[in-house]
């Protein structure tokens, strides 16, 4: 099954809880951008399309931090985890187009 591409947006409220903001992205309009801000310097990383964005930078705005540099980590390594899972399931799928294409459909 296959889905148009969209994006969404949530926001969760309950009683003495902190508000809850999710954005989803299943787009393939998404754009990412890393860069140093002149205010500051900090560093910042963007997720973007043109129905949401969403920003990332230093704690409080501030200097980084070893959290910051934590925080940085973890992107960087999900980020590495999701492009090979994408290029795996990529070559997957074309193997299976290709045997089909010789083969016919699956039946």
């Amino acid at each position: 099954m296959s889905l148009r591409p969209y994006t969404y947006v949530t926001l969760s409220l309950e009683p003495e809880r902190a508000p809850h903001v999710g954005v989803s992205f299943h787009t393939p309009g998404l754009k990412v951008r890393a860069g140093l801000l002149l205010s500051g310097p900090r560093p910042y990383l963007e997720l973007y399309s043109h129905e949401a964005n969403v920003h990332i930078s230093t704690t409080g705005a501030g200097p980084v931090t070893d959290a910051d540099l934590a925080t940085a980590r973890e992107i960087f390594h999900a980020a590495a985890r999701y492009l090979a899972d994408c290029e795996q399931l990529h070559a997957e799928q074309a193997d299976k187009d290709a045997t089909e294409d010789t083969t016919g459909p699956a039946t």
